[in-house]
């Protein structure tokens, strides 16, 4: 192969795909190394250089400096530090003949170079469209296969629907036009690919910045999505205008607005609340039209027991649990719903615990510690930082009350205490499974504290928290129940 046609090749592909000339001499190179390859044993490492005015190249061999007693060290790959007067990490050339190429040489040569100018427009075409990543794109229908829609983009991209990213009931047709999100991802063995979704949360959000100019214009913010696709969303909307109504305004004149996105999505049902920087207010907007009768929050396992009469309970659960779940994916807190009797039983049954709690560690009759309660004090904090005029009250003497208030800080960091030492148990458990620290704590963030409430998952949820395949997960939920039938 002359310099003359290797520079015909280069100026041929350059002007044909449209790449940079310098990229089509690195594919050449790669190409020649490999074609060259086979004339060498199988370890040996080969570079080549293209001269990029003449065309013409050299080929080399390269060997790492390796200390020759290291138990990775190959004569046909590694030279000690002794022979190539270098130093070990570095990397020794020796110019090599260039191999004669014959037809095998020459049609392996045109394969890889293909390959990696394929590889090239590529990347080129995913540059192309980075600024749109996450963003809504449209296109018509190119293909359709069994697991995929192949959608042209235009500019001589195309992109992948798969079918598990489609509304359910969705039926797509050559020439049909399409609308979803842009997501560039990386596929294992096949580099940045250009994937569609019209499942993900970012769709929603996408189709009301095109219907809502508020929306598009930052004057009213989507601060949440939550999605049951095809189904039904919720979406907390937050305007920094204070003289406009966000719900007004997304769902626009008789609807119009709010129509014409769940129109896009096959007429999901979307329902739009307000933002609030308060948890629970997000809960309580999310839940309307439900009554919420009271709210119990735990920042710890950042869950909330929601109390509601019993003719909202099934409003507030909704069909399937949608309701509630859609609400806790909006607000990012763990809700269980119970009725208000079932909430009220409950508050008798700590209010009782507590009680023998305060008799025991502050020393005090059963009277004066329902009269601590009823002042509304339902911790030992709440009791340690109470001020004197309060519990002035109760006890006659502040000799007393500051015996009291002592008593219940001492009581307060044993209870934190004991919980420290809990959580650690806890941890040490899920480590038992030889689990990772980043995986212990993924599950602590999803309310996965211990054991039994590993055992309790199915392997799917499981797989949702931390990143392992299903036969790893199954094994490791059935070594969390081994204990329960010792």
């Amino acid at each position: 192969m002359e310099g003359k046609e290797i520079l015909a090749v280069v100026d041929s592909v350059s002007s044909e795909k449209g790449l940079e000339k310098d990229v089509i001499f690195v594919a050449m190179e790669l190409a020649i190394a490999s074609a060259s390859q086979r004339h060498f044993h199988e370890d040996a490492q080969l570079v080549v250089e293209v001269d990029r005015g003449s065309g013409e190249f050299v080929t080399k061999r390269q060997w790492e400096v390796l200390d020759e007693n290291d138990e990775e060290f190959h004569r046909e790959s590694h030279i000690s530090p002794s022979e190539s007067s270098m130093e070990i990490g570095e990397l020794y050339f020796v110019q090599v003949d260039n191999v004669e190429f014959g037809r095998i040489e020459t049609q392996a040569a045109r394969q890889v170079m293909l390959q990696k100018v394929r590889e090239a427009e590529k990347e080129l075409i995913v540059s192309k469209f980075k600024a749109s990543d996450n963003c809504l794109v449209s296109g018509f229908v190119k293909r359709v296969t069994r697991d995929n829609i192949i959608i042209d983009l235009g500019q001589d991209a195309e992109a992948i629907l798969p079918r598990d990213q489609i509304l359910p009931g969705e039926i797509f047709k050559i020439n049909d036009r399409v609308r979803a999100v842009l997501q560039i991802k990386e596929i294992e063995g096949r580099g940045l690919q250009l994937m569609l979704s019209r499942i993900c949360s970012e769709m929603v959000t996408e189709l009301f910045r095109i219907e809502v100019p508020e929306v598009n214009e930052d004057v009213i913010e989507i601060r949440g999505v939550a999605r049951d696709p095809g189904s039904r969303s919720k979406i907390a909307v937050k305007t920094n205008d204070g003289r406009i109504d966000p719900v007004g305004a997304c769902v626009g004149m008789r609807g119009s607005r709010v129509q014409a996105v769940s129109g896009e999505l096959g007429n999901e049902r979307i329902d739009i609340v307000i933002f609030d920087d308060n948890p629970a207010q997000l809960v309580i907007n999310s839940l309307a039209p439900a009554k919420i009768e009271s709210i119990v929050l735990d920042e710890t396992s950042k869950s909330m027991e929601i109390a509601v009469n019993q003719e909202n309970l099934a409003l507030a659960i909704g069909s399937r649990g949608q309701n509630i779940r859609l609400a806790s994916k909006l607000s990012g807190w763990d809700l269980n719903i119970i009725s208000s009797e079932e909430a009220e039983a409950k508050e008798k049954v700590d209010e009782t615990e507590f009680l023998g709690k305060l008799v025991a560690s502050l020393e005090i009759s059963e009277e004066l510690a329902e009269s601590i309660i009823d002042l509304g004090l339902k911790s030992f904090d709440d009791i340690a930082y109470a001020s004197k005029k309060k519990l002035l009250s109760i006890f006659e003497e502040e000799e007393e009350i500051q015996r009291v208030k002592s008593a219940a800080e001492d009581a307060a960091l044993l209870e934190a205490m004991s919980e420290v030492e809990k959580d650690e148990q806890d941890q040490e458990s899920l480590t038992d499974l030889e689990l990772s620290e980043e995986q212990v704590n993924a599950l602590s963030k999803s309310g996965i504290k211990n054991k039994d409430d590993l055992a309790e998952l199915a392997t799917d949820e499981l797989m949702e928290i931390i990143d392992i395949t299903e036969e790893i997960a199954s094994e490791m939920i059935m070594k969390a129940r081994e204990h329960w039938f010792k």
